[in-house]
C-alpha cells in the first residue's frame, strides 16, 4: 500500500511528492510486528506458565511448522538477493545501519524474525513432545515474543531517522560531492546538503564558482554542473545549487 501511494503525484501542498509515504507504512508494519506479533507471543507464553495444558496436535504443529520454514526460507533468501544487489561489500549489519531503501529493509527484518520464530517454535514444540512437559512450549513463545520485539525496534528505531530526515547513504554521499568538486566550473563546494526523500533523492550545493564573465555565463556553468550531477546520480531528482564566495 505504501509503495503505490508513493506513485501519487506531486500537488501544491506537497509539491516534492509523497515517496517518504513508504516510510509511515514501514513503521506500521514494524508496529504490527512488535504488538500483534512479539507482545500478543509473549502473553501467550506468560499465560500458558500460569495456566500450563497439554500440548494436543503437535505433530500438525511440527507440519505446519516446517512448510512455514520452507516458505518463509524462500521468501527472505528472495529479499537478501536483493540486498546483495545495493550491499557493496557491506556486513548485512551495516547495510541495515545505513540503507535508506525501507521497504527492503522492513521485509528483510519481518523475514529474519519470522524464520527465527519459528525455527524456536520448531524446537520448543518438538522438545514438549518429547519431554511431555509442556513447560518448554511456553518458554517457546515467550522466546518468540523476545526475537520479534528486538526485530521490531531496530526497525522501528531505523525509520524513526529516516522520518526525521536522513542524508544520502554515506558512501553516495562522498561520490556526489567527488563529483561536483571534480567539475572545472566548480572552484570548490563551501557546503552539500542531501536529503533522502523515498527513493528520490535532494541535492543542495553552495559552491565557490570558477571565474565567469556574465551573469549568463555563471548560469550556463551551473546548468552543466546540474545535468552532469543528474545523469550521473539519476536519484538525484532535486537540485538545488546556490554559488557563493
Amino acid at each position: 500500500l505504501g509503495l503505490k501511494r508513493a506513485k501519487t503525484a506531486a500537488t501544491e501542498e506537497h509539491p516534492l511528492g509523497y515517496h517518504r509515504v513508504t516510510y509511515f507504512y514501514g513503521m506500521m508494519v514494524a508496529l504490527l510486528l512488535f504488538l500483534v506479533g512479539g507482545l500478543f507471543s509473549i502473553y501467550e507464553g506468560w499465560h500458558r506458565l500460569a495456566h500450563p495444558e497439554p500440548l494436543k496436535n503437535g505433530v500438525i504443529a511440527l507440519a505446519v511448522l516446517g512448510v512455514a520454514i520452507v516458505l518463509e526460507s524462500v521468501s527472505l533468501w528472495g529479499a537478501m538477493r536483493e540486498i546483495r544487489k545495493v550491499q557493496a561489500g557491506r556486513s548485512f549489519m551495516r547495510w541495515f545501519r545505513e540503507t535508506r531503501q525501507s521497504e527492503l529493509m522492513v521485509v528483510a527484518g519481518e523475514d529474519i524474525a519470522a524464520l527465527g520464530g519459528l525455527v524456536l517454535a520448531f524446537i520448543a514444540v518438538l522438545l514438549a513432545m518429547w519431554t511431555g512437559n509442556p513447560l518448554f512450549d511456553s518458554l517457546g513463545s515467550i522466546a518468540v515474543g523476545v526475537l520479534l520485539v528486538i526485530v521490531a525496534i531496530a526497525i522501528i528505531i531505523e525509520i524513526k531517522a529516516m522520518i526525521v530526515g536522513e542524508s544520502a547513504e554515506p558512501s553516495l554521499r562522498r561520490a556526489i560531492e567527488a563529483h561536483v568538486v571534480a567539475r572545472p566550473e566548480v572552484k570548490r563546494v563551501i557546503r552539500l546538503i542531501t536529503l533522502q526523500w523515498g527513493e528520490r533523492l535532494v541535492v543542495a550545493v553552495r559552491a565557490e564558482m570558477a571565474p565567469a564573465s556574465s551573469a549568463d555565463e555563471l548560469i550556463a556553468a551551473i546548468n552543466r554542473v546540474e545535468a552532469s550531477l543528474q545523469e550521473t546520480f539519476p536519484q538525484a531528482h532535486w537540485v538545488f545549487f546556490e554559488p557563493d564566495r
